[in-house]
């Protein structure tokens, strides 16, 4: 179904002045009316006013205010007629009904909350509410869906929460091709992301290959946030295309592993940072007893056999790779 803009339709001013006018004169009429009929003359001003004020409120029906990116589908007695999308003051055919089937879903995004004593309170999808209204918001809308528990690629929980950027850019898709734009949305927002999120490991671990070349990469949901953003963003645009939904952007605004292997996790972090922080320091402390021993032989400040050079050795060795400081033992005799 193809979207049908109608322009040209400002007339509402004029249609609420007309009216109104006439109303008032049918007021005068039927006083004016009802003396002639007293005086025994031609009730038709009577009859004419009364009839305007039966039926004479039926244009008010048709009067339609628009706000900036707010836009109205109107059907005419079950066929799709056209969308308001301009702001103004419009008059369209007063037996036209305002079609919306998301205005009462409450998701938790911008525009979605109610304000209880200062603070924004959520109300979940399945909750209703009242609203003014069945006009559809055209600004850019930012859904924060709830956080989900997904295994990545290596088996492991984790849980991720994202934030879509997205607005209606076809109205006529959004009401009539789904049942409610909102949820669909929502429900394809989880969907993209647990397909892209089991495609790559939280952290980056050997002979994964997260591109699909058939390569192992370096790819993970910690490392490479922002390209899993943007494969996420792009899943859910190709999802919700057929709802007259623009995805403008994607972010992942919460990621860590479940709870139950979160302080499992954290131990093999802090090992792997303590075997890489000894790494380094034997490193160094090997280099600096291969200097101590080329400056002692290059200088001749004393000749060393391979037995007092391997405990010189083993002696450093200790001393620059130990946790605590030594307490050195001075030796008082021969060396020999």
């Amino acid at each position: 179904m193809e979207e049908k803009v109608l322009k040209h339709r400002k007339y509402g001013m004029a249609v609420l002045l007309i009216t109104t006018f006439l109303l008032a004169a049918a007021i005068a009429g039927c006083f004016f009316g009802a003396q002639m009929l007293y005086e025994e003359e031609n009730p038709a001003l009577l009859a004419v006013s009364v009839i305007w004020l039966c039926v004479g409120w039926i244009p008010y029906c048709g009067l339609k205010i628009l706000k900036p990116q707010e836009a109205l589908v109107l059907t005419l007695f079950g066929k799709y007629t056209g969308t308001l999308k301009n702001e103004g003051f419009y008059f369209v055919n007063p037996f036209s009904s305002s079609v919306n089937p998301a205005a009462e879903t409450r998701l938790n995004q911008s525009g979605d909350v109610d304000n209880i004593g200062g603070n924004k309170t959520v109300i979940n999808v399945s909750t209703r509410s009242e609203t003014s209204g069945k006009k559809i918001s055209l600004k850019i809308m930012t859904l924060n869906n709830n956080r989900q528990k997904i295994n990545d690629c290596l088996g492991n929980p984790v849980e991720i929460g994202i934030a879509v950027m997205w607005r209606v850019v076809d109205t006529a898709k959004a009401v009539f091709k789904v049942e409610n734009y909102k949820e669909y949305l929502s429900l394809q927002c989880d969907t993209a992301v647990r397909n892209i999120v089991r495609i790559y490991p939280y952290d980056v671990a050997p002979d994964v290959d997260t591109t699909g070349d058939g390569i192992a990469d370096e790819g993970s949901l910690r490392g490479s946030s922002e390209v899993v953003a943007a494969r996420i963003r792009d899943e859910i645009q190709q999802r919700v295309k057929e709802a007259g939904i623009e995805v403008l952007e994607a972010r992942i605004t919460y990621l860590a592993y479940a709870p139950e292997i979160a302080a499992i996790m954290l131990q093999r972090q802090q090992a792997s940072a303590v075997i890489d922080a000894r790494k380094m320091i034997v490193d160094g402390a090997v280099g600096m007893v291969e200097m101590a021993l080329d400056r002692l032989s290059k200088n001749g400040v004393v000749e060393l056999d391979e037995e007092r050079k391997a405990a010189m050795v083993s002696n450093l060795l200790v001393v620059l790779c130990g946790d605590k400081a030594p307490q050195p033992v001075v030796n008082s005799g021969s060396l020999y």
